[in-house]
């Protein structure tokens, strides 16, 4: 093979080939998965796979704009590929549901694309499966999104797993509260989501905030933990929008236990999110065995008004990827029965399409091979390609 030919058929970095028993476990995961958002009464549905900037800019609140893939059309207009569902689905709700004043429930499935640093190790193209719950302000919707998360997760057959809960309201209170300015609070953020805490108190001992003020931030990075924490978080918080949040919370923990789901939370008030499109309660899933969190979710109930359709809303969404390379080295994949069968025939052709037919009424995935090679080749290209069923005719 010659030096183009060596080049040609390779992919670029961040992007990955997926084919036999690892795509057949990842296929099995998401029919697993979905069944289950199914369940819940919500439907399909699919949005472009690249969209007008605007939709995903920063006034929007998504990931930075350097980090999309970017292109023009014809007519000049700048283009991005999906980085994010919810704003498609979000631009989609308000085109096509703009009086609906019954709560929406969507789900879906699809590739997204983010043009991280070649330094993190991170897919660029990653398969991503989520709900959305659009027009429902309550705890009830919260406790729902989470509970179904929780459910389509062990129904896709992961076992050991944790959904850590916080509430982006309460961190904002407390920066409302200290009068911080909007440079301080993101540079706050950035802190606490590393739990840098030299940093956040560097960052607050430069700034004109009363010691009672700079504490309670300084305390967010040490509130996590089981449901107890949030006692612990009332005390902290010194405002009403703060104590409002953890409220929230409890509320919602208390219809989770109605779902018998409480073993898989915790909590925990220092969560904040990349996206700024958060509003309320958020979310992560995570397991062992992962670098990071396999589902991130949470409440964006001002995003739909920038699409034209003020209303409420939550969502989450799943890295398939990262959940199936968790389920793999946990050793949980579950493969689907294997119907595949090998047909090796030498007679007559006639003969062997009838034979095959008669399989594949049977429920078996039959391909058909002429005889012109050892009885032992075509074993082990059956071992190979994970065949259940040689038959020689």
């Amino acid at each position: 093979m010659n030096y183009m030919g060596k080049r040609l058929v390779h992919t670029p970095e961040g992007v990955r080939d997926i084919y036999g028993s690892e795509y057949a476990a990842k296929q099995n995961i998401e029919k697993l998965f979905h069944d289950k958002l199914h369940s819940f009464g919500y439907q399909d549905i699919q949005t472009p796979t690249f969209e007008f900037f605007d939709v995903f800019s920063r006034e929007i609140g998504t990931i930075p704009s350097k980090d999309l893939y970017k292109f023009f059309d014809k007519e000049g207009n700048t283009l991005a590929l999906r980085p994010d569902f919810t704003p498609s689905i979000a631009r989609c709700a308000a085109k096509y549901f703009m009086d609906e004043t019954i709560p929406l429930r969507f789900c879906y499935a699809g590739n997204n694309f983010i043009n991280t640093d070649n330094l993190q190790g991170k897919l660029k193209e990653t398969t991503q499966m989520g709900a959305e719950l659009i027009g429902d302000a309550s705890p009830e919707a919260d406790a729902e999104l989470i509970a179904m998360l929780v459910e389509a997760l062990s129904h896709a057959g992961l076992k050991e797993f944790q959904i850590s809960i916080g509430q982006i309201d309460f961190f904002k209170g407390l920066c409302a509260y200290a009068d911080l300015e909007e440079e301080t609070e993101l540079a706050l953020r950035e802190f606490i989501s590393n739990r840098n805490d030299f940093g956040a108190q560097e960052l607050l001992l430069s700034k004109n905030i009363t010691n009672d003020r700079m504490e309670a931030l300084l305390r967010v990075n040490s509130l996590f933990g089981s449901y107890d924490i949030l006692d612990e978080a009332l005390h902290v918080a010194n405002n009403p929008r703060s104590i409002q949040a953890v409220e929230r919370l409890k509320q919602v923990y208390e219809l989770l236990k109605l779902y018998h789901v409480e073993q898989y939370i915790s909590f925990d008030l220092a969560m904040v999110s990349k996206y700024n499109y958060y509003t309320g309660i958020i979310f992560n899933a995570f397991t062992y065995k992962t670098g990071s969190a396999i589902a991130k979710g949470g409440r964006y109930d001002n995003l739909l008004e920038k699409f034209g359709k003020p209303a409420p809303a939550t969502g989450f969404v799943v890295n398939i990827d990262d959940l199936v390379l968790a389920m793999t080295r946990q050793n949980l994949c579950p493969l689907p029965e294997n119907k595949n069968m090998l047909l090796v025939y030498s007679c007559d052709t006639a003969k062997a399409v009838q034979e095959a037919k008669k399989q594949r009424e049977a429920g078996w995935s039959v391909v058909m091979l002429k005889k012109v090679k050892d009885k032992e080749i075509y074993q082990t290209f059956a071992d190979t390609n994970h065949f259940a069923q040689v038959i020689f005719l």
